[in-house]
């Protein structure tokens, strides 16, 4: 009974730590969508994402750049034409510095040195200047891209694999 109790009070506080740290808890399903971006699979890349939050950021960008040319399209884009920008070809993962298309997917190490968390529930891929370029959201179950740039062929550059 002893091993029992101090297996779940271990179980209690490896998740009670991925909870504090957000980068840690989120990393596998970013590296998951990565991979799916890397190797062009629309099924594993939706698998990962929010799409009625997607929509909604889309929607959101896009009316913001016609607002600022003088357009104001009541209801915005359609949802065929934002689902046509929620596909794994609308990223590009290349090496960092570079405009070279990755050999492989980013490992787990690249992958989290590549996030940055916003808050507890909410971490972002980051550019080399630190600013977001997908955001994924703690939600059930696991972590779910939310907002991703509305130009397509955004670049995420990917660093060496971190020293251990």
């Amino acid at each position: 009974m002893p091993a029992r109790l101090a297996a779940a009070a271990a179980l209690l506080l490896l998740c009670a730590c991925a909870r504090r740290d957000p980068v840690k808890a989120a990393t596998p399903d970013v590296q998951a969508l990565l991979a799916a971006v890397q190797a062009g699979d629309a099924k594993a890349f939706e698998a990962r994402l929010d799409r009625p939050a997607l929509r909604a950021d889309l929607r959101a960008q896009i009316a913001g750049v016609g607002r600022a040319n003088g357009l104001d399209v009541e209801g915005g884009p359609s949802e065929p034409a934002l689902d046509r920008r929620i596909d794994p070809a609308a990223l590009r993962l290349v090496r960092q510095g570079t405009d070279q298309p990755l050999a492989a997917a980013p490992s787990p190490g690249q992958t989290a040195a590549l996030l940055k968390p916003i808050d507890r529930d909410h971490v972002c891929v980051r550019d080399p200047a630190q600013h977001c370029l997908l955001t994924f959201a703690r939600e059930t179950p696991g972590w779910r891209l939310t907002a991703m740039p509305a130009q397509p062929g955004s670049r995420i550059e990917v660093g060496p694999e971190p020293a251990k």
